[in-house]
């Protein structure tokens, strides 16, 4: 029997250092610039990054800053 993977709420900084290496430079230092502006972690800005393109009511970065878990 196979069991299925336990998911999180959030993307793990782990794997956000693994798509941020994946990444055109450009892109990957716009991230973690804006990450830093707004003293968030990168992880935070990634997921923001990909809700907001997904649904155009996600929490974005224009929003107020919101409280991380």
């Amino acid at each position: 029997m196979q069991t299925k993977p336990a998911t999180t709420e959030h993307l793990s900084p782990e794997l956000a250092q693994v798509f941020l290496e994946g990444l055109p430079e450009t892109i990957r230092n716009g991230l973690e610039k804006r990450a830093k502006n707004m003293d968030y972690p990168v992880w935070a800005v990634i997921e923001m990054a990909i809700a907001g393109y997904l649904d155009e009511e996600a929490l974005s970065f224009v929003d107020c800053q919101p409280k991380l878990d």
